[in-house]
């Protein structure tokens, strides 16, 4: 794989998730802002380009076994996995991660009053998610199986174009981003603080075990479902 500086990052990730763990190591976010380059994100995050590309090619010589090649994926089976997988995750882990959130936040947000805040932006979180999804399940990813089903005729779409919805998925995307991001912040990157109880250090498990996931699920997404499904229309 040929990498320089004007790589854009998330088609780097679609094609080799190994390159993935590097981003993540400097904190470069490959999924909801998955369009820049490396030499963009470097400079923004000011960091050495070259040594950030010499990481990128080592991990891509690695010889893997993990790599499930999602960029090779028909997009039905990949709409399929997305809804199974990472749909059903987030369903399961808002209900396991919600009274957990409140009890920490009741019990201990006197001394720590930050997990108020958490506590808010987890909850506008599982509200917004629970209603991106269904969007998804319910419009988007139906009228993408009718476009692959459709053999290259064209698919009628109440929306004018499929890169209307998908431009409101990204949206939401960012938002969802954003959100995680001030909760990072928030708990210090999910470290729970020296008199946590064990609920404490769950939850914090939880949220950031959540937020990774997230990571995955907005790049199959951004960075490969949704370019080949305009590619599909077009």
């Amino acid at each position: 794989m040929n990498i320089t500086e004007q790589s854009i990052i998330g088609e780097l990730v679609a094609n080799n998730y190994r390159t993935a763990p590097v981003f993540k190591k400097h904190g470069i976010d490959f999924c909801c802002n998955g369009n820049r380059s490396i030499a963009d994100a470097c400079l923004k995050k000011q960091l050495d380009i070259e040594g950030v590309i010499s990481e990128l090619q080592q991990t891509t010589h690695q010889p893997s076994t993990t790599d499930p090649g999602f960029n090779t994926w028909p997009l039905d089976l990949l709409a399929d996995y997305i809804e199974k997988k990472h749909h059903r995750y987030v369903t399961t882990r808002i209900k396991e991660i919600t009274p957990f959130l409140h009890k920490v936040s009741r019990v201990h947000g006197d001394r720590h009053p930050e997990l108020k805040e958490v506590e808010k932006l987890f909850n506008e979180s599982a509200g917004e998610l629970t209603a991106h999804m269904q969007k998804e399940e319910l419009v988007l990813f139906p009228y993408i199986r009718k476009m692959l089903a459709g053999s290259g005729r064209h698919v009628p779409a109440p929306f004018g174009t499929v890169q209307n919805p998908i431009e409101m998925m990204k949206q939401e995307h960012d938002n969802e981003g954003e959100r995680f991001r001030r909760i990072a912040a928030l708990t210090n990157n999910y470290t729970p603080p020296a008199d946590a109880c064990n609920t404490y250090k769950v939850t914090f498990a939880l949220l950031k075990e959540f937020e990774e996931d997230l990571h995955l699920h907005i790049h199959l997404e951004n960075n490969i479902l949704f370019p080949k499904a305009i590619q599909l229309e077009q």
